[in-house]
């Protein structure tokens, strides 16, 4: 059951499947992973910030160029 105030859980950085309490009514959630997923999952969030980073870079060079 939803519980808004209640204080937000958080599992890998996200919240609660409902978004607003961390009371879980959003259905199940794994807590526990193999080192062999929580390795692909670093590995994806790495690819994402070197995408991030390349990005913001760009934006700067774009602005530098006004």
């Amino acid at each position: 059951m939803c519980q808004p105030g209640a204080r937000q859980k958080t599992f890998e950085g996200r919240g609660c499947n409902c978004g607003c309490c961390g009371c879980g009514c959003g259905g199940f959630s794994r807590r526990f992973i193999s080192a062999k997923e929580e390795q692909e999952r670093l590995e994806e969030y790495r690819d994402q910030l070197k995408k991030e980073l390349a990005g913001a870079e760009e934006r700067i060079q774009e602005l530098k160029n006004k």
